[in-house]
């Protein structure tokens, strides 16, 4: 007989053990909670107490107020013949968003809000952690389970990492996972080398020299030379990077100007920058800043131009690829299953866990069209398909009894 949960009849659940499917309604309803309380990047204080509450109540050893409020748990497994550590990260931060979703569950802080399922991977998490602490003698290893803030900005994955927890114990791979509406539920994504691109932000003032509206020849029009700019920086991916290597420069901000008969003095834009290839990481920065200059020199403008480097990009190693991929032909049983070249220009900083450790970043199909829970990441009516959480659980439990194994 399939195993399915009401309302999701198309996904067949039996390959989910039974002891996992029964935490489902624990699931949901720590789920449901962090959603109600959402916090920004560093101030998940809220979320970190309940998290350290219900391991503290299940007697896993944990250790609290990492990088502000990041959280680390430790299981060690009963079985001998295995020093490994294996880590599994989960992030907990919300956004600045106003939810629109007319839920009981809807959040209870005006304009944040969990937006792109981090309270899902928090909720996966802990079930991951209460089955692993319950069934320590199925695996032999250790097991460091990582709550990690403020992966939406500024960025909590390397503070934890200078913090030490990727240390004593030693980590020797770390995995993890990320709900994603762009998949149905019932399909994974995962795939070797580059699965989202690094993030790089930028922001410039473009000084001219303002007048007249009717008496051009008398000022450096900062609006004329922005549009040169914005134009001739989408030559960067077109004509300087190799076509097969996939990259986006995008002008997402663009100010200039107060009245409709006055040249602007200065101009204000700012952008993004994504590409997978690392070899790149140097690269945009000093070309877009090429562009900038020559085209401010032909005008006779002047500019500021500051780069941010946020995170690298999500760089899987093959071999804990094909450990996650393995698993996930065991656990997905649908038409679509694994879908192996799955990629997104989005970013994450698992990256620089990847940096450090060999691992594997992999996506959980969570969308249902049938249910109207398909609305995009960051959207204010974000919501999935909760069966989710019960896979993404035996998902990371099978990929611990294999690593171990």
């Amino acid at each position: 007989m399939v195993s399915t949960f009401p309302n999701s009849s198309t996904v067949n659940l039996t390959n989910v053990r039974l002891e996992i499917r029964s935490l489902q309604p624990q699931l949901v309803e720590w789920r449901r909670r962090i959603h109600q309380k959402p916090e920004l990047g560093f101030q998940e204080k809220i979320t970190a107490e309940f998290i350290s509450q219900k391991l503290q109540s299940w007697g896993i050893e944990h250790q609290t107020e990492i990088a502000e409020t990041g959280i680390v748990a430790i299981i060690k497994g009963a079985k001998s013949g295995n020093g490994k550590v294996l880590a599994i990260r989960a992030d907990m931060d919300a956004l600045p968003i106003l939810e629109e979703n007319e839920v009981p569950y809807c959040s209870q802080h005006d304009g944040v809000m969990h937006a792109c399922g981090h309270d899902g991977h928090t909720a996966i998490a802990l079930g991951t952690a209460y089955y692993l602490h319950h069934h320590r003698q199925d695996f032999s290893g250790t097991v460091k389970i990582i709550f990690q803030p403020a992966e939406e900005g500024p960025g909590g994955a390397k503070p934890m990492i200078e913090a030490g927890v990727l240390k004593n114990p030693d980590v020797d791979a770390i995995i993890g996972l990320h709900l994603w509406n762009n998949l149905p539920l019932g399909t994974v994504g995962v795939r070797a080398g580059a699965l989202m691109a690094a993030v790089e932000l930028f922001r410039c003032t473009i000084f001219g020299k303002g007048g007249h509206g009717a008496i051009p020849q008398q000022t450096i029009d900062s609006i004329v030379v922005a549009a040169q700019i914005v134009n001739a920086l989408q030559t960067i991916v077109s004509r300087n990077v190799n076509p097969i290597d996939s990259a986006v420069v995008t002008i997402g901000e663009l100010h200039a100007g107060s009245a409709v008969n006055v040249i602007a003095d200065t101009a204000r834009m700012g952008g993004t920058v994504r590409y997978f290839n690392p070899d790149l990481a140097d690269f945009f920065k000093q070309r877009i800043e090429q562009i900038i200059a020559g085209i401010c020199q032909s005008h006779g403008a002047s500019y500021e131009f500051d780069y941010i480097h946020l995170y690298p990009p999500v760089i899987n190693h093959p071999q804990i690829a094909e450990l996650v991929r393995s698993v996930a032909a065991e656990v997905i049983e649908t038409p679509l299953g694994i879908v192996p070249e799955c990629q997104t220009m989005g970013g994450e900083d698992m990256s620089f866990f990847l940096q450090e450790v060999p691992g594997c970043y992999f996506f959980l199909g969570s969308a249902n069209a049938e249910k109207k829970l398909n609305y995009p990441h960051h959207h204010p009516r974000f919501d999935f398909d909760e069966t989710a959480l019960v896979m993404g659980v035996e998902m990371f439990v099978r990929c611990v009894e294999r690593f171990f194994s």
